[in-house]
């Protein structure tokens, strides 16, 4: 009889939290009893499950000796008062949130770092990062490329900051299709048919937190503490899927024909034929890999490389990567 596992989903009823269900669903994970957890707002509300609707009850009286694995799809504040809750009471974390302090939780990508797992004892805490779709990318390339400088731009779809900003960006669509006016209400301006040129409040150097947790985590994944990395987060006016456009200084010329090969070998990526590209709407949307197009050269600098990336931010981005990183965990767990 195949061993299942008491499962606890914190974030239930946000875009990650039902999304991860659906995964743990799809993958066919072992789940013995499925405990879903929000705020006292979204309490009562269902998600289904195996052909069930699950209830949704409030984080703040649930016992986490109840469960065995805990996965944290809120926000920090959610993960920083709960965390330690299920830890004391011998639960597992995974968290997507990006509360904990690496030292505490580990970021691992399956594709990149899964070796960080071995030797870490019960109960376990790792961090799915935010990086993970760049972090799936850059892995195959680290040991064929001397990787100097990473250069990234991500332009993120509003669904990166929950159901609301969804909400918000439909709301502005609609009012401005019917010649209404326009009254800004999650976003500070006007979302719709716009570029938004930060996600996020920006520090006293100018770089906004999900800046700089992309760079924090991304060296830590690929194990690379001293990459120098400049991110820069923009807002697309894009419902889900996330599109970036990266460029990695080299310490030497590109063979490109070697790129092609790693990335087409590697796992989690498609690699899109020359000529074409992938586009977040048309191919990522739904999809459980990063694509990856219009590689090539710097137009003057053969040492630069030049990616197009496109992918899922909710699935592949966030709640894959943590179902993921539960499978590798489950035999740690009986």
């Amino acid at each position: 009889m195949t061993q299942t596992f008491e499962i606890a989903v914190i974030g239930a009823t946000g875009t990650v939290g039902e999304t991860l269900v659906q995964i743990l669903e799809e993958l066919d994970f072992p789940v013995g009893t499925l405990y879903l957890l929000a705020g006292s707002n979204s309490a009562g509300a269902s998600v289904p499950f195996r052909g069930k609707n699950v209830r949704v009850k409030e984080v703040d009286e649930f016992d986490f000796s109840k469960a065995q694995l805990a996965f944290f799809a809120a926000g920090p504040a959610v993960t920083l008062s709960f965390a330690p809750r299920a830890t004391a009471a011998g639960c597992s974390v995974i968290d997507l949130s990006g509360a904990l302090p690496a030292e505490q939780a580990p970021h691992v990508v399956p594709e990149a770092n899964a070796e960080v797992l071995k030797g870490l004892k019960k109960p376990f805490q790792l961090a799915s990062p935010s990086a993970a779709n760049l972090a799936v990318v850059l892995a195959p390339l680290r040991g064929l490329l001397d990787i100097q400088r990473v250069n990234v731009t991500a332009c993120l779809a509003v669904s990166s900051q929950g159901r609301e900003a969804v909400s918000e960006l439909a709301r502005q669509t609609a009012e401005l299709l019917n010649v209404r006016p326009l009254e800004p209400q999650f976003f500070d301006r006007q979302m719709a048919f716009n570029l938004l040129a930060q996600v996020g409040t920006p520090d006293a150097q100018g770089h906004t937190a999900l800046e700089k947790r992309l760079v924090h985590e991304l060296r830590a994944v690929l194990g690379l503490p001293a990459l120098k990395i400049s991110a820069t987060c923009v807002q697309a006016p894009v419902f889900f899927g996330d599109s970036l456009t990266v460029s990695l200084q080299l310490g030497a010329a590109v063979d490109l024909a070697a790129v092609n090969r790693a990335l087409d070998a590697a796992p989690g990526i498609e690699l899109v034929e020359e000529g074409d590209y992938p586009t977040a709407v048309g191919d990522a949307v739904g999809q459980d890999v990063v694509y990856v197009g219009r590689v090539r050269a710097g137009v003057d600098d053969p040492a630069e490389l030049n990616l197009w990336l496109a992918s899922d931010n909710v699935r592949k981005g966030a709640a894959l990567n943590a179902v993921q990183l539960a499978q590798l965990l489950i035999k740690g767990l009986a």
